[in-house]
């Protein structure tokens, strides 16, 4: 599906209750929000369409495995893909996740968030392999994650996005926002005024707030990802993970055994360690499969990747499914990372509201954040932060 939508014009000046700025999953998830409330809502963003992190993914709602703030943005996110999809015209697959363990390490991660009370259903190696089509001598157990939900990534925002259009909320492709005051954003079409602004640029946070986005440590993260045809033993019905996600996820990575894990990992597979791996798979509805994915850290994301990291991921697919792959296409994903904190929002200025996910969640969370946003107290703002506006 494009990602394209027609351009909308701005006017030399137009108002509105409420403008976005940025439409990716979480300013889509305020624009929805703002207009369920009755607002008139603009959002602008500086492409023609949807084409950033949230179609850059692998669709994967990772609700099961989150903590803390993440697990209530995650819910409350869950809700509102079951709700859009219908009404957007996308499909949202409420079959679950799985993860495939290849290691005593890995069960014992699994056993002891189970153990924590969470949504996690053991399985035993025959139980996994009939479950997910791997090779079956390479799987020893594993586990269903009942709350994780799947979207086709290519198709999903950008049907929101269409969606939105058609109930009121207007939208501004290819146009730039310039600079940010309380109540206007001035744009490269013209000046847009406001009773509240939320901002919600993803990486691109340090453009419009560059102190802001400093004080927290955003940098671009930049992923290895690819498309491949597989002759799988059956259809992957639910997202996959491996032993490498357990170390990425907050519930699993917080438990006794991961420090464990993480190092029989690292003895088995150095450049796992090195290209930060997150071995994990989905599967579109045309039954290719989503390849991905390695992480990289820079204040900007240079567009030439290493071929080692194709590798990688090739490798380890073939091992993991037994079957020889075929590239269909290959991408770079990139999205805003910090490493002291997985939501940045913040208020540099009244009515003003800064909103990003900044670590890999943002098609868990990103829907659930508006709601919190919104509620805060509009004319909260830090005045240690106004000089970055520009």
């Amino acid at each position: 599906m494009s990602t394209t939508t027609t351009t909308v014009t701005t006017a030399s000046t137009e108002r509105v209750d409420v403008l976005v700025v940025g439409a990716g999953i979480v300013g889509l998830g305020v624009a929805y929000e703002a207009m369920l409330r009755g607002a008139r809502v603009a959002v602008v963003d500086r492409a023609a369409g949807v084409v950033g992190a949230s179609v850059r993914n692998f669709g994967h709602a990772c609700i099961t495995p989150q903590t803390g703030e993440a697990a209530g943005y995650a819910q409350e996110a869950r809700h509102r893909w079951l709700t859009l999809a219908p009404l957007a015209g996308f499909t949202a697959r409420e079959r679950g996740a799985h993860v495939v363990a290849r290691r005593p390490e890995e069960l014992a991660v699994l056993e002891e968030y189970r153990a924590t009370g969470a949504d996690v259903r053991l399985l035993d190696g025959s139980a996994i392999a009939a479950a997910v089509p791997v090779d079956p001598a390479t799987a020893s157990g594993g586990a269903h994650l009942a709350q994780d939900l799947q979207v086709d990534p290519r198709e999903a925002a950008p049907a929101i996005a269409a969606w939105l259009a058609t109930q009121g909320v207007r939208f501004h492709w290819r146009t730039a926002a310039l600079g940010i005051e309380t109540g206007a954003v001035r744009t490269a079409r013209g000046t847009i005024e406001a009773d509240r602004i939320v901002v919600c640029t993803n990486h691109d946070v340090d453009q419009l707030f560059p102190a802001l986005a400093e004080a927290a440590g955003v940098v671009r993260c930049r992923l290895h990802m690819l498309r491949a045809a597989i002759p799988l033993a059956f259809p992957l019905a639910t997202p996959l993970l491996t032993g490498w996600s357990l170390l990425r996820y907050s519930g699993f990575a917080a438990m006794p055994s991961a420090e464990a894990l993480r190092s029989a990992l690292a003895a088995s597979l150095p450049d796992g360690i090195r290209w930060d791996l997150n071995q994990m798979y989905t599967s579109p509805p045309d039954g290719s499969v989503i390849v991905g994915d390695t992480h990289e850290r820079e204040v900007d994301a240079p567009p030439f990747q290493d071929e080692d990291g194709f590798r990688l991921l090739v490798a380890e697919t073939e091992r993991l499914f037994g079957a020889p792959l075929r590239v269909l296409d290959r991408w770079q994903g990139v999205y805003a990372s910090s490493p002291r904190q997985e939501f940045l929002v913040e208020h540099p200025l009244p009515a003003v509201d800064v909103v990003t996910v900044t670590t890999g969640i943002g098609m868990t969370t990103g829907l659930g954040l508006a709601p919190s946003v919104l509620d805060a107290v509009p004319g909260q703002h830090q005045d240690q932060v106004r000089a970055s506006t520009r």
